[in-house]
């Protein structure tokens, strides 16, 4: 697809008016307009007057609405595009790092504290934040968990690094309110050093009823896992992502329907080469073959646009990139630090990062 139809194309899939808050782009190639005269998407800053926290754990409800997790125990929702910001920290939970959130709508969410021990934790709302029930607090000094995920408002897994040569994943029936662990017989043996990044909330990803899929790094090879039973086995594959290094492998995953698939990742220390930075799959994670034009350094987190087949964004502290054709090929369209995005139904694309940033994603 040429490039000024395929940027069209992507325009076309975030038909979005303007925000009345201005427009701020951080200057990376291709930054203001695509080739062909096309205007590239941007990211609008919100202001989320939390300059102290980084936010790694996102959920996009809708244009409108979007919940962060962050450092210092911190989460904040926003109902009117970002204009203001809720704190919503659970109570007591200062001490915590919340790497992961999960959104039902304005009300309902869920959010997962990591760390070894007892730091690793999940709590659920029902009532927009003002009140939290925790439902789940490890008590294996061994375990540490990373990323949760739901297949829809009652079923989803949270996934730990290996215990025991395996990775631990929990799994729950009734949105979030309980936890049970399943059975470790279902999953291939770690290797060594293998681990999952808790950098984007993005390290266990689901696509449908039952597919899940979670990345690694840290081993000698950085994998891609694939469930089809809702966690009970998963088989592995690799990637041609560099690993070998316990700051090296896949660091997220986006997978637009049951078969398409992104791995973004790298190296994740500044400065560091991260050749050979995105993957793609076509066979649902059974085999993966390198992006053509990768990104140009590590990016921790991605997300598909949505209604599109084509479209998707990576970001990382050094960018945001575009790619229209499926992953084969990407391009910087922004240089600003970022640590994970994500995109909902209606065509609302947040991402956030450090020093408390927050931005929508405009036309």
């Amino acid at each position: 697809m040429a490039t000024a139809v395929a940027c069209a194309a992507v325009l076309a899939a975030l038909t979005v008016p303007a925000a009345g808050a201005p427009g701020h782009t951080a200057g990376g190639p291709g930054a203001e307009r695509g080739s062909g005269g096309t205007a590239d998407p941007r990211w609008v800053p919100r202001d989320t007057g939390a300059p102290q926290a980084r936010f790694r754990g996102l959920a996009a409800v809708d244009r409108r609405t979007a919940w962060l997790a962050g450092t210092g125990g911190t989460v904040l929702r926003t109902t009117d595009g970002g204009a203001s910001w809720r704190n919503v920290s659970p109570p007591g939970a200062a001490g915590l790092e919340f790497r992961d959130v999960t959104a039902f709508d304005a009300r309902r969410a869920v959010v997962l504290a990591i760390g070894a021990g007892e730091a690793s934790r999940v709590y659920r709302t029902d009532d927009g934040g003002t009140s939290w029930t925790e439902s789940f607090r490890n008590t294996d000094p061994r375990a540490f968990y990373d990323c949760l995920a739901f297949f829809d408002r009652r079923h989803g897994l949270a996934l730990g690094d290996p215990v025991d040569g395996r990775f631990r994943v929990l799994s729950t029936a009734d949105g979030g309110r309980s936890w049970r662990p399943l059975p470790a017989e279902g999953m291939p043996p770690a290797q060594d050093g293998e681990a999952g990044f808790a950098a984007s909330g993005q390290c266990l990803v689901v696509s449908g009823p039952r597919d899940a899929w979670l990345a690694t790094g840290g081993g000698r090879h950085a994998r891609v896992l694939h469930s089809a039973d809702r966690g009970l086995s998963w088989t592995a594959a690799d990637t041609p992502v560099p690993a070998g290094d316990p700051a090296k492998g896949v660091f997220a995953l986006a997978f637009r329907d049951r078969a398409h698939g992104i791995a973004v990742g790298g190296d994740y220390r500044p400065g560091q080469p991260s050749p050979r930075s995105a993957a793609i799959t076509a066979d649902g994670g059974r085999t993966w073959r390198p992006a053509t034009t990768p990104p140009p350094a590590y990016r921790s987190g991605a997300a598909w646009l949505p209604h599109s087949r084509t479209a998707a964004l990576a970001v990382g502290p050094t960018g945001t990139d575009l790619t229209t054709d499926g992953g084969r090929t990407w391009r910087t369209i922004d240089t600003g630090s970022y640590d994970t995005v994500a995109c909902a139904p209606d065509r609302g694309c947040w991402a956030a990062g450090e020093q408390g940033r927050a931005a929508r994603l405009e036309r």
